[in-house]
């Protein structure tokens, strides 16, 4: 019984049935104190019931096993069967870690601690007694049940992205339901729509819409994730930076990037990014709708959050290195302007050295821009002064110190770009 007991364990293990039990876990938890009846067996039963049945069938084979083969004792998971009453006991350890889980927060520590619970919450007698009925069944009649517990678990199907992708935007569209459901529903939505086809699919069912619709709520948490979601499904793929630019998105996020609530501002900037990166028409669209005056508002500020100023500059960062290898077209002035050059060259002096690395990236793609030259000549906004207050701060930095290194190398390189342009503009006959 030992062997039996063990193979059962295993099959538990195995990747299909692990996830099928890990999601059920995972989705008891995060929705069951939530959710209403309705929605809770709508969501919840295919997963659920999947996982039961699956384990009701292992159970099924373990007892008709039981049939031809004596028991004596198993010392697995702290269970013994005795071979003279039939009966499964648990021994004082099994007992204290069942005991442990009779309070569980709606799910099972562990895959072992599943199958323990569910054998040690059992009536012994009526184990034994359902034992004994089923040891009654000839071998065609417990084939026939085991045969109708696999088709059962068959017909219940895991659901698919698009059929949650459809609840969630069908959740979305019903007005009736609370503001607790619009925020799940869009949460849903920001896990499914990181796989691009589900991104892809997403303005075919519609979603796409209401998602930019919602960016009007006057829920700042509602505005925060769906602004978010945009970002995700946009990020790196042209289809839908193109059609949420034909939706008209780009300049209600522009605007949410001045928003008092730090984290719509933050989440509107991450989508901003990334619809317009490597985007010819994202591009033009933003400068046209003064998305320079936008990043600049953002980088001047000195009292923004440290992550909207990474944001920013990352930004900039991006758009210069677009213009450097993809665009024919003249630069924007906006890459000239020390208005915006500044802003960022005086954020060396955060402690941040994510900012600071950032910061420094950026600037090494403003420096090969054609449009840096003038620039140069002026001494690129102070950034000389700036390198050299920079690598005395990483000097004294010794929490992260290999980081720092890092950093301090990229501030010599950039130094290097700067003192090679500055060579060449000079040696330009006037």
């Amino acid at each position: 019984m030992s062997g039996i007991l063990t193979e059962i364990v295993k099959a538990i293990r195995t990747p299909n049935i692990r996830l099928q039990i890990e999601t059920s876990r995972i989705s008891y938890r995060a929705v069951a104190r939530e959710l209403k009846p309705r929605q809770l067996f709508d969501r919840l039963h295919i997963r659920m019931g999947r996982t039961i049945l699956t384990i009701a069938l292992l159970m099924m084979m373990l007892i008709g096993i039981c049939r031809s083969e004596p028991v004596n004792n198993s010392a697995s998971g702290g269970l013994l069967w005795s071979s003279g009453a039939g009966q499964m006991v648990g021994n004082a350890e099994t007992d204290e870690s069942l005991n442990d889980h009779d309070e569980f927060d709606g799910g099972f520590p562990s895959l072992d601690g599943m199958l323990q619970w569910a054998i040690g919450h059992s009536d012994p007698a009526k184990l034994e007694l359902k034992a004994h009925d089923v040891q009654q069944l000839s071998v065609d009649e417990l084939q026939k049940r085991q045969m109708e517990l696999k088709e059962l678990v068959e017909k219940l199907e895991m659901p698919s992205d698009a059929k949650l992708m459809k609840i969630a935007i069908s959740d979305l569209n019903n007005l009736s339901l609370s503001l607790v459901d619009h925020h799940r529903a869009l949460e849903e939505l920001l896990v499914l729509v990181e796989a691009i086809d589900n991104a892809n699919d997403l303005h075919k069912m519609g979603g796409l819409s209401v998602v930019i619709r919602e960016l009007t709520n006057s829920d700042s948490g509602i505005r925060t994730t769906c602004a978010w979601i945009i970002g995700k499904a946009s990020q790196n793929n042209p289809v839908v930076q193109e059609q949420v630019l034909e939706l008209g998105a780009l300049p209600t996020l522009m605007m949410m990037v001045k928003s008092s609530f730090i984290d719509e501002a933050i989440k509107a900037l991450y989508a901003v990014s990334s619809i317009i990166r490597n985007n010819q028409n994202g591009i033009e669209l933003f400068f046209s709708e003064g998305g320079d005056l936008v990043v600049q508002g953002v980088l001047s500020n000195t009292t923004n959050d440290v992550r909207l100023h990474r944001r920013s500059v990352s930004l900039v960062g991006d758009l210069a290195e677009y213009h450097l290898e993809y665009s024919s077209k003249s630069e924007p002035s906006f890459f000239s302007n020390c208005a915006l050059v500044r802003p960022i060259i005086d954020l060396t002096t955060s402690n941040d050295l994510d900012l600071q690395e950032k910061v420094l990236v950026t600037v090494k793609n403003l420096l090969k821009l054609k449009s840096a030259e003038h620039l140069v000549v002026d001494g690129f906004c102070g950034l000389k002064g700036a390198l050299e207050r920079m690598r005395h701060q990483l000097q004294q930095e010794e929490d992260r110190r290999e980081y720092a290194i890092d950093v301090e190398n990229l501030c010599k390189e950039v130094n290097l770009i700067f003192l090679d342009k500055l060579d060449k503009v000079s040696q330009v006959p006037t």
